[in-house]
C-alpha cells in the first residue's frame, strides 16, 4: 500500500519500484488521507505499507474507530523512513497493528535506502535506523577521520548507488564529496552492532549561547509525556543567546496539558539549557509537501521570527 507522493523518492523507490522489482504488486492511493487509510487497508489488503512518521502519527488516533479493518489487515510489517521515528510511536504502531515496525534511513542521493533495521528474526532497535543496507555507512569527524562506535560525527556513505555528483553545482559537490565519501549532512553515531542512530541534521542543531542541543533529544523526552501526540523542537532567534529552544506540540485527542506543565516535565529529564523556553500547543504542526516536519523555517511560519531569521 503506497500512501507516499510519487514525486518523492520514498514513495517512488521504496514503495513502488522496489515492490515491482521484487515481483510484487502496488496499490497506489491518490495521496495521503488519514480519513481514508483504513478503507484503503481493507480494499487493498496489503502485506506492508511505508510512510513518514507524521503519517503514522496521524493514522494511530483513528485506529480505535476502525477495529474491523484492523482485525482483518494482513500486514506482515510496517516501514518508516524519511525522518526519525520516535520509539514511543514505534511501540504504539506495533501494539495497534500487531506486526513489526522497520525503521529505515534513506535519501535521494543514495537512490533512497542506506540503512535499515531487519525483519524478524533479525535485530530491530527502537530509536535506530538500523545497519547499512546498500552503501557503506560510517561516521566521520570534521578532519575526515572515521570515528569508532559510540563517537558522534557526520554520517557519510559510499557505494554504487550513491550519486556521482550534482549537475552544474561545483560548490555543492566540493562540500558533499570529501575524503572519499559522500557527506549526508546528518549527525549520528554507530553502536557496536553497526546500527546507526541519527541524532539530527547538522543544520538543525540548536546553538544556545554556545551550548549545542540536538532537537531530537528534546523530542524524545517530550514524547514521553502522556498527553503529547506529536512534537517538533526547533531553534528560534534570541537577541543575546543567538538561538533559543522552542517546541511545537500537538496533544492527544481528549487530553490536556499546559505550556508550563510541558516545561516542568522536560525540566525533570533534561539539563536546564535544553528545556524549551517556548512551548506552543497547536492543533496541527505545519509540514512540508512530503508530509515531513521541517524544523528549519518553522520559527518564521509560527510567527516567532522575521522571514530569513528562523
Amino acid at each position: 500500500l503506497n500512501i507516499m507522493p510519487l514525486f518523492h523518492i520514498h514513495g517512488l523507490i521504496a514503495a513502488v519500484l522496489s515492490s515491482l522489482a521484487a515481483g510484487g504488486s502496488v496499490f497506489c492511493t491518490p495521496g495521503f488521507n488519514a480519513l481514508r487509510f483504513f478503507h484503503w487497508l481493507s480494499e487493498a489488503r496489503p502485506s506492508w505499507y511505508t510512510a513518514v512518521p507524521t503519517m503514522h502519527q496521524t493514522i494511530l488516533p483513528r485506529a480505535a474507530r476502525n477495529a474491523d479493518a484492523l482485525a482483518t489487515a494482513p500486514l506482515r510489517f510496517i516501514r518508516s523512513s524519511s525522518a526519525s521515528l520516535p520509539p514511543q510511536v514505534m511501540a504504539e504502531l506495533e501494539s495497534t497493528f500487531g506486526c513489526p515496525v522497520i525503521e529505515s534511513y534513506g535519501m535521494t542521493e543514495a537512490a533512497h535506502q542506506m540503512a535499515s533495521n531487519r525483519l524478524p528474526p533479525g535485530l530491530r532497535k527502537p530509536g535506530s535506523v538500523g545497519a547499512a543496507a546498500g552503501p557503506e555507512v560510517a561516521v566521520m569527524a570534521l578532519d575526515g577521520q572515521l570515528l569508532k562506535p559510540g563517537e558522534t560525527g557526520e554520517i557519510v556513505i559510499r557505494g554504487p548507488n550513491v550519486t556521482a555528483g550534482y549537475e552544474k553545482n561545483p560548490d555543492a559537490n566540493a562540500t558533499a564529496f570529501a575524503h572519499g565519501w559522500f557527506h549526508t549532512g546528518d549527525q549520528g553515531v554507530l553502536d557496536d552492532d553497526g546500527y546507526l542512530r541519527v541524532t539530527g541534521r547538522l543544520k538543525e542543531i540548536i546553538n544556545r549561547g554556545g551550548e549545542k542541543i540536538s532537537p531530537l533529544e528534546v523530542d524524545d523526552v517530550l514524547m514521553d509525556h502522556p498527553a503529547v501526540a506529536q512534537v517538533v523542537t526547533f531553534a528560534t532567534p534570541h537577541d543575546k543567546l543567538g538561538e533559543e529552544v522552542a517546541a511545537a506540540i500537538v496533544l492527544r485527542e481528549g487530553m490536556a496539558a499546559t505550556e508550563g506543565e510541558i516545561r516542568s516535565f522536560a525540566a525533570m529529564r533534561l539539563a536546564d539549557f535544553k528545556v524549551p523556553r517556548i512551548v506552543l500547543i497547536l492543533d496541527e504542526i505545519p509540514k512540508g509537501a512530503t508530509g515531513k516536519l521541517q524544523r528549519i523555517g518553522l520559527a518564521t511560519k509560527l510567527g516567532l521570527a522575521k522571514p530569513g531569521l528562523g
